[in-house]
């Protein structure tokens, strides 16, 4: 009698239910990745993510191994097959893993757990990712929710279990193990050594993780939380996202120790059930990855701007701000959501390129690329998903730039070429003379480009085009 534990988005050992259940059962446990990365078609994991696996993968196996287990980790085309090869090699009769919410996922999922009682065997899930889980909740109606603050109030109604206990002692490895290609045999690093950034920025281990909270606690940084995670320049939110995405780290566990009691505790909670917010749509939405969940948008005057839309990727849009969330992006796999919704704003409405491509292009290049996360990001900033600021509402860049970033610090670290304004023009350095410029050694249009837009001008042309879907809708119900 031996169990499979399918390790998927639950890349740790404690708080692990499924790995606990495994234990609990009795017999040899055979710890199991597969990467598969076909069957999540569209949205099959991007380059940052694959850089951010790779190291959660060696993360675990060094947890394991400390265990005297071992993960076996193996390229395969189908996950079933997958499974099944590694049940014929081990004489396993049990597989347990860890519920995913994306909708390839679920389908996925719901298909192997079918085949595989089919064939005799025990095969249970769990749940390792949520608080709660999006079939359970619902709003008084007996619906989904689409608003967050009602979410929200029901959440504060509902006692969170705690994390789940694993007894790691009586974790018990098989007497033969199966073959490995190991981590390097997915060859999820890249070729080309874009991410050297990431290693100056990050330590994606658990350790590090937990570590980061407790520091949090210990200086101050968890009470400053509600003013400092709007302003991009100082360390103050938890950078907590890729952790919760590869599983490293359990909501459940961020949750209890980010307590309660104080307002600062209470808003990190609160970001918390934004993720859940974005789980319970995408669960209850699954088309929303691609198409808006106000199906009017459908109809919205996009723009196909090639030029634009690389411009706004390279961080050569003009506005410093904006540019220098994009650098960040790119450099470190990861950006300041203040500026990510300020820079979203300028592609959607300034440049009004369409939304999908802002979250393809955040989903190839973030640490933290979440479906459900990305998704609810980005229909919010283009106005056509649940609780989303209305189409209409504009980001200003500029005057954005001046109350998050008001030294300039933020701009400053990322754009090195304007280090030399004077703080008053940093974030609209087309205002000073040619003399004033060339103090600060910049020459605009060579040493940064001029915007892509005014931001009058894009204003403009934002309102239009949403006044044009207007119309569009009024024909389409005529």
């Amino acid at each position: 009698m031996s169990s499979i534990v399918w390790f998927r988005q639950d890349l740790r050992l404690a708080d692990n239910p499924a790995l606990a259940s495994a234990i609990a059962r009795g017999g040899p446990v055979i710890p199991v990745y597969l990467w598969s990365p076909d069957e999540e078609g569209e949205w099959s994991p991007g380059g940052a993510s694959r850089w951010w696996i790779h190291h959660a993968l060696g993360d675990l196996q060094s947890a394991l191994e400390e265990t005297g287990s071992r993960l076996i980790v193996r390229r395969v085309d189908q996950s079933l097959a997958g499974v099944r090869e590694l049940i014929e090699e081990t004489g396993a009769d049990a597989v347990y893993w860890n519920r995913r919410y994306e909708p390839c996922a679920v389908a996925r999922d719901a298909e192997i757990k079918s085949s595989l009682r089919s064939d005799g065997l025990e095969v249970r899930s769990f749940n390792a990712g949520m608080l709660f889980e999006p079939h359970e909740i619902a709003n008084r109606s007996g619906k989904p929710f689409q608003v967050f603050t009602p979410l929200w109030k029901h959440y504060e109604t509902l006692p969170v279990p705690a994390p789940v206990e694993v007894d790691l002692a009586e974790l018990r490895a098989p007497a033969q193990w199966p073959r490995t290609c190991g981590i390097e045999g997915l060859e999820l690093l890249p070729k080309q050594r874009w991410d050297r950034g990431f290693y100056e920025h990050w330590d994606p281990t658990r350790a590090a993780m937990l570590g980061r909270l407790q520091e949090m606690q210990r200086d101050g940084r968890v009470p400053a939380y509600l003013e400092d995670r709007d302003i991009p320049s100082v360390d103050g939110t938890s950078a907590l996202s890729p952790f919760l995405h590869s599983g490293q780290v359990g909501v459940r566990e961020a949750w209890a120790m980010l307590g309660a009691g104080e307002p600062s505790r209470l808003g990190l909670r609160r970001q918390l059930v934004w993720r859940e917010f974005a789980h319970h749509l995408l669960f209850h939405f699954p088309e929303t990855p691609s198409r808006p969940l106000r199906g009017e948008f459908e109809l919205f005057p996009w723009h196909e701007d090639e030029a634009a839309l690389g411009c706004w990727q390279r961080g050569e849009t003009g506005y410093p701000i904006v540019d220098a969330g994009m650098r960040q992006l790119w450099c470190t796999g990861w950006m300041h959501n203040r500026v990510r919704m300020i820079a979203g704003s300028i592609l959607v409405k300034h440049l009004l390129v369409h939304w999908l491509e802002g979250a393809r292009w955040f989903w190839d290049t973030l640490v933290d690329a979440d479906l459900a996360n990305n998704t609810l990001g980005w229909q919010w900033i283009g106005g056509c998903g649940a609780d989303a600021a209305p189409y209409f509402r504009i980001f200003n860049p500029i005057t954005q730039g001046e109350k998050f970033d008001p030294d300039g610090a933020y701009v400053r670290e990322w754009l090195p070429e304007l280090a030399g304004l004077p703080s008053k023009f940093i974030h609209r350095p087309w205002e000073l003379g040619d003399l004033e410029l060339a103090g600060a050694g910049v020459v605009l249009g060579r040493d940064y480009p001029r915007p892509l837009v005014e931001h009058a001008e894009g204003r403009r042309r934002a309102l239009d085009a949403f006044a044009r879907l207007k119309e569009r809708r009024q024909a389409q119900g005529a």
